[in-house]
This record gives structure tokens, sequence and C-alpha cells, in this order.
């Protein structure tokens, strides 16, 4: 069952040039349960996606979609405070630098007790306090923590990168989300330490039914528990399927760009010269008209200054005029 629908969401940032388009008719489609990952390279609009999902809006932002539904609500339509409580109730975030999330004046107990829903506790205030404390350490060991005592009685900065990661996602599940947006929660890890919080976030929405965005600039960190992947390009959907379908057989030429580039990351020699799209990503105020990778696109024509229309191959979504198989007419 799908729970978020999001169809043709459209943010413009107003600038002293006016009005840019950061994220252009783009669409994502996550079921109850699913690992979806979104890729995209750094300055493509995922984090502003996350944003808009979660309501985090600046109010220079120009936001209108078709739909942005989250189960049977269009968040659109919510005032403010309703959109707290449903945001807050349903949903949490878990960012890529856990010092942005943990204080680092508070030892991390007291901080993991405050994120404890008030209305699960019971009972007088004693009570209530040492119910609050058990209720964190089973937090920390859902998460894979051990020595719970020593982490709750430590700083955030005494902590390693992977324990202070693992430490924000108990926080973040503390109210049992439906929803878990992962924004690059590895970048800069060691591999172990990547590949222990990809293992972690795929059991949690194994045991819970927890839907997981997971997001990412790396084709790479794409986890084997991923059910769906989408590909963001300048703001606009380059391509979207199931993960397996995507990797294998890629119909978009930015998708078999970076597929090409991370397997060759992982193959090649010393001083062997990296494949790569030719040009640079373009600023927010130098976007091109129509297909914003057309610049970039081997297989670019006359036709991709229109931004091509979302086509459907299979269960693959993809937007190209040219996409890649073998009736398009490519050389």
């Amino acid at each position: 069952m799908t729970i978020l629908d999001i169809r043709n969401l459209t943010i413009e940032l107003e600038t002293d040039n006016g009005p840019v388009r950061v994220l252009d008719r783009f669409n994502l489609q996550l079921a109850e349960g699913e690992i979806h990952t979104l890729i995209g390279e750094s300055g493509s609009g995922k984090s502003l996606l996350a944003k808009a999902i979660l309501g985090f809006i600046n109010p220079r932002w120009k936001i209108t979609a078709d739909r942005l539904w989250w189960r049977h609500y269009d968040l659109l339509a919510l005032n403010n405070a309703q959109r707290r409580i449903v945001t807050g109730r349903d949903m949490a975030m878990i960012f890529q630098d856990p010092s942005t999330y943990l204080d680092p004046n508070d030892k991390v107990g007291a901080q993991l007790r405050e994120t404890i829903p008030a209305g699960e506790l019971t009972g007088i205030y004693l009570k209530r306090r040492a119910d609050r404390q058990t209720r964190a350490e089973r937090l920390l060991h859902r998460v894979g923590i051990k020595d719970t005592k020593e982490v709750m009685e430590s700083y955030p900065h005494e902590l390693s990168e992977g324990l202070a990661q693992k430490v924000s996602i108990a926080m973040a599940i503390a109210h049992n989300p439906k929803l878990l947006i992962a924004d690059e929660p590895t970048t800069a890890m060691e591999p172990n330490t990547r590949a222990q919080i990809y293992r972690l976030l795929a059991k949690l929405s194994a045991g819970q039914g927890m839907s997981i965005l997971m997001i990412t600039q790396d084709l790479t960190a794409v986890v084997p528990e991923s059910q769906r992947i989408s590909l963001i390009y300048c703001g606009q959907l380059m391509e979207s399927g199931p993960t397996e379908q995507v990797m294998q057989s890629p119909l978009h030429p930015y998708t078999d760009a970076m597929l090409s580039m991370s397997l060759f990351n992982q193959n090649a020699g010393p001083k062997t010269r990296l494949p790569t799209l030719s040009g640079a990503i373009p600023t927010l105020q130098h976007m091109p008209i129509g297909c914003r990778l057309g610049p970039r696109c081997p297989y670019a024509r006359r036709a991709c200054v229109i931004q091509p229309p979302l086509e459907k191959r299979q269960q693959q979504q993809y937007a190209c005029h040219y996409p890649l198989w073998e009736d398009s007419g490519h050389d």
C-alpha cells in the first residue's frame, strides 16, 4: 500500500535574480515497509525534498504539487499546527552528521530520555522517571548498543562516529515513526561502520514495518534491502524503479553514467582515468531549459530542449526522449 504519494512537486526559491525552480515536477511513491533510495549529486534537491515532506518549509519557498499525500492526509492542505501533529507523530529524520542532531552540552542519556513520548509513561513521578530510563536503555539495545549505561553517561563528543549515529537513530525511532528519512547517514564513515548502520536500518524496517527514504549521492551506497531507487539530477527525476531492475537494465543515460562510474571505482587500477559525463553541474541561476541533463548528455538532441514527460516501461519510470534500449536509435 502506498503511504507517501508525491506527484509533480515543484519548489521555487525567491532570489535577487527572480524565482529559481530547484525541484521541477518531481514524483515519488513510497510503500508501507519499503526502503526507497533517493540518489543524486550534491545540490540536486534531495534535502529540499525531505524538508518539504517533513514540513520544514521556508516562507520564501513556493511549493506546488498535484499531490503531496501522506497516508490519507493532503500535506499541503494542512495548516502549520496540523502539519506538526502529523509529522511529529508519524515521521522522523536522521542526518549525515550526528553533531548536528546531538546537543554537545548534555549527556546522551538525558537527550534520549527527552525523546520518549510522555503519553506512553504511566504512574507517579518516580515510576515515570524509572520507566523513561528503562525505555531509553531498550532503545539503545534496539540499535545494537550493548554498554547502555556507559553510553548514556557519555557526552556526544566522547562517542565514536558510529556510536553517535546509532544514538541519533535511537532518538529518531523513540516514538515508532511510520517513515524514517535518512539523509546521507553514513557520509565519511569507515566501510565496516557504514555496513553496520545499513544493516541496522534494514532490520528496523523489517522488524516494525517502518518505511525508509534513504538519501545518498553514491550509487554504491544502495543497500541490498532497498526495494526501489530513484535518481534525481538538478531537481528533475531521471529514473525510478525496482532496485535490481534499474541496476541491471538502466533506461536513462544518467543512470547508466552513474552505474559506469560506480563499477569503475570498484575495479579500476591506480592512475586510471575516471569515466565522467562532460561538462559540470549547472548553478541554480543558470539551469538549462528542458531536460537539465541535456548539455552533458552524450545522446542529447534538439528535442531535449523540451522537458520529457515521465514514461513507464514495465516497472521502471524514466524521463528521457531517447531512453536506452535497442529501438531508441542510438548510434
